[in-house]
């Protein structure tokens, strides 16, 4: 079977093209090393929401300032500590994170503020 002369120059043309779009290996390491650092920071951002959740979760059990009126100055003086604690925690994880999760917590850090000014006001 013959090919014409223009026939023929299609097929190298379309081999070469076909050739030269091909991936390099640098390339495709290219590809590699950024999905990989797509990959941690994606756990990372999995592993600061689980925080997040576990905080959240702990709020709930956080006792009101009215709870508290009726409580020793010691029991108060605990809770301002465990207020204060939770609070570095949050800044720390803070300072890492970026996006709505800043937010977030931003908005977990105002929470604590308010309530340890409760506290602070019960003493």
């Amino acid at each position: 079977m013959g090919f014409t002369k223009s026939q023929l120059k299609e097929i190298i043309k379309e081999e070469i093209i076909e050739i030269l779009s091909e991936e390099t290996t640098k390339d495709i390491e290219d590809k590699n090393k950024a999905q990989k650092d797509y990959n941690k920071t994606l756990e990372k951002t999995a592993d600061l929401h689980d925080e997040i959740s576990d905080l959240m979760k702990e709020q709930d059990d956080e006792p009101k300032a009215s709870d508290l009126k009726s409580d020793s100055v010691a029991s108060l003086a605990k809770e301002l500590g465990k207020i204060a604690r939770e609070m570095k925690t949050v800044v720390n994880q803070w300072k890492k994170s970026e996006g709505e999760e800043k937010q977030e917590l931003l908005n977990r850090l105002k929470e604590l503020t308010a309530m340890k000014k409760e506290v602070e006001a019960l003493l």
